[in-house]
């Protein structure tokens, strides 16, 4: 591999990959709004105004975000790694395994502890729902990564709880992912990299769609998006696209992406179920085309990126807000779908204010350093 040159990441932040993560976030909140409300923008007045496969695509896409997200996390860590490490067979275990720590755990401690407190009060949404699951359960599996597996033996966990499932995942991987950039050869690594990949339809068709929350969840589908990711930072290491390609790039992964988004079912049904390649594909476009030419910051956009930049504290709260939500609504107008649409902009800005005082704090508690492109 050539030698790194120092990226323009490592000064300041990213604000075409900040939008991104933002756009994934946002999909994720609004999902996980929708959901609750069986509906709640189609049956509102809001409905009777924008097509459905808009509000569709608007509700309901919050699983493809989620694997946005893992081609998001695959590409920053493995670019991370090649900046200050200089190649993946070069990566410093003990460096490496403290800053994923020092990201993931102490926001992660406090959510547990909040949702424990839930739990035991037997809140709804926070409590266990069947006798499968225990709060020790729920507990112990968060805090082994072993979540979405605990997840698929016991049922759909409650919502509160069931955002944990991808974490898992992604920090699973993280444990093996250094270890073998180690222990085997770059093109053997390469290679297993490129089957995973290649591999993310085929690993799910072993799962029996009727197994539905293991069929969502299971690692090694979630594990080849990261591998995209992964892949993807492998080649901008290597190749810069001057500004005409890299604009050509972002519009055919824009392109991807909208086409899954909006689209979903035509997709699955003509295109031999694609959906989930063109969004690590769209992904991984995208972050080639603004890890080469950086966007500027564009007006109107500003809070998407700042979205994008608490994309962890968002993802790990915004359930608080959402349930919460919830049951205020349903306390003062029951079942009543007309109004749902108003409270999307609301508990989203409750859901940044609350992201921004948690890295606040953490920050002024040394628990986390002000990075300019966290994974």
């Amino acid at each position: 591999m050539t030698t790194p040159r120092p990226d323009r990441l490592s000064a300041t932040r990213n604000v075409g990959i900040d939008c991104l993560r933002g756009l994934a976030i946002l999909l994720v909140i609004v999902h996980h709004l929708a959901l609750p409300f069986r509906l709640p923008l189609g049956p509102s007045l809001l409905g009777e105004w924008l097509p459905k496969r808009l509000l569709d695509a608007i509700s309901f896409n919050g699983y493809e975000a989620v694997f946005i997200f893992f081609t998001l996390s695959g590409f920053l860590i493995t670019l991370r790694i090649v900046e200050r490490d200089g190649d993946l067979q070069r990566v410093n275990l003990r460096r490496f395994y403290r800053a994923r720590a020092r990201r993931i755990l102490p926001l992660l401690g406090l959510a547990l502890a909040l949702l424990s407190l839930l739990a035991v009060c037997k809140v709804p949404g926070f409590a266990p729902e069947t006798e499968r699951q225990s709060l020790a359960g729920l507990l112990g599996s968060a805090l082994t990564f072993t979540f979405n597996w605990y997840e698929g033996r016991t049922g759909w966990e409650p919502a509160g709880w069931d955002v944990l499932w991808s974490l898992s995942i992604e920090e699973v991987f993280y444990v093996g992912f250094p270890l073998l950039c180690l222990w085997l050869p770059r093109r053997v690594l390469i290679g297993m990299l490129l089957l995973l990949a290649l591999g993310l339809q085929p690993l799910r068709a072993l799962v029996p769609m009727s197994d539905e929350v293991w069929w969502e969840k299971a690692y090694l589908p979630g594990m080849a998006a990261l591998a995209w990711g992964v892949l993807t930072a492998l080649l901008a290491a290597r190749w810069r696209p001057g500004a005409g390609a890299a604009r050509i790039l972002g519009l055919a992964g824009a392109g991807c992406l909208v086409l899954v988004l909006g689209w979903s079912d035509i997709v699955y049904r003509h295109l031999f179920k694609a959906n989930l390649y063109l969004v690590c594909i769209g992904a991984g476009l995208l972050l080639l085309a603004f890890h080469a030419q950086p966007p500027a910051p564009r007006r109107g956009l500003g809070w998407l990126a700042r979205m994008g930049s608490l994309s962890y504290e968002l993802y790990l709260f915004h359930m608080f807000i959402v349930l919460g939500t919830e049951s205020l609504y349903r306390s003062l107008l029951g079942d009543v779908q007309t109004w749902t649409f108003v409270v999307y902009l609301p508990v989203l800005g409750c859901c940044y204010a609350l992201a921004h005082l948690l890295e606040r704090g953490a920050m002024r508690l040394g628990l986390q350093r002000s990075a300019p492109a966290r994974a």
